[in-house]
């Protein structure tokens, strides 16, 4: 059986991260701001959490601000690059090795958590799970974690997240440039067959602006977000590719920028007692919100 080329190679996955880390944080400008609205919707939500697992965590600092906000709780920050859970593990406040222990780090792939089931009571991701091979996988390992009626809040990216790279980039169409990203509706599909309930999800687009489609691709190496895909070249690009591709880039330019559009979708579910509710042709309830 052929293999999916928009499979991602996890040791490449793990290794973009792990070179990335010392410079992450000043790069990280959306996953930055998806944090921040990611912590603000919390503020609806009515929860005390005893145990909080973060999942891609990278350098720790949602992790850190859960530990703050939910007074007592233990954080798992979990990531696949050792590098990131050195740094989370170094930005913890000095008094808090005085203190009994609130955050612990743990290197492993989200579609495998070395953790009990039902130890989790909040399973919280910021712009991670688009590294998974298998959602599927993934939402029922998050969900096993889970205890009932424990809460997954989570943002990834949609579809139209780096559009204009990857239609400039089909100056090559004989290998894959830019990752594939899942619709929202199926991401919701995926979340009840794991055994969440009703899940609610939305969707935000953001649009960053470079001098060059140069400034693009630096962005995203400074964040670990290097092609992962089987079916990427192997080897340093070409000259003649990257002069066709910021030709092909530059029809987009607007005001004098180059944009980089990101569509961020946002989901948040609960674990289900019992299997969710089916309608009667056999589907189930989910309820998506588009934001403008």
């Amino acid at each position: 059986m052929q293999q999916d080329v928009y499979t991602l190679d996890k040791a490449r996955v793990r290794a973009s991260f792990e070179r990335a880390a010392c410079g992450y944080d000043a790069a990280a400008v959306l996953q930055k701001e998806v944090r921040a609205r990611m912590l603000a919707r919390l503020d609806y939500v009515k929860l005390a959490p005893h145990h909080i697992l973060d999942v891609g965590s990278g350098t720790g600092h949602a992790a850190r601000t859960l530990a703050a906000r939910y007074t007592g709780s233990h954080v798992v920050a979990l990531d696949i690059a050792l590098g990131m859970l050195r740094l989370a593990a170094a930005g913890q406040p000095w008094w808090r090795r005085f203190t009994q222990q609130r955050q612990s780090e743990l290197c492993a792939d989200m579609e495998n958590l070395p953790l009990a089931a039902a130890s989790m009571d909040l399973v919280w991701s910021n712009l991670a799970i688009q590294w998974s091979n298998d959602l599927d996988r993934t939402f029922a390992e998050m969900a096993r974690v889970l205890r009932p009626d424990g809460l997954l809040t989570f943002s990834t990216f949609g579809p139209d997240t780096l559009k204009e790279l990857r239609e400039a980039a089909l100056a090559d169409p004989q290998y894959v440039h830019v990752s594939r990203f899942i619709d929202m509706h199926d991401i919701g599909d995926a979340l009840v067959r794991a055994g969440f309930a009703a899940p609610v999800l939305d969707v935000e687009r953001f649009v960053l602006t470079y001098d060059d489609v140069l400034g693009v691709m630096r962005d995203l190496k400074a964040i670990g977000a290097n092609n992962a895909a089987q079916g990427r070249r192997r080897g340093l690009e070409g000259k003649g590719f990257l002069q066709n591709l910021a030709q092909r880039y530059e029809p987009f330019r607007d005001n004098g920028k180059l944009p980089a559009t990101f569509e961020v979708v946002y989901g948040h579910a609960w674990k289900a007692d019992a299997p969710a509710a089916k309608l009667p042709d056999g589907g189930s309830v989910i309820k998506l919100y588009p934001r403008k």
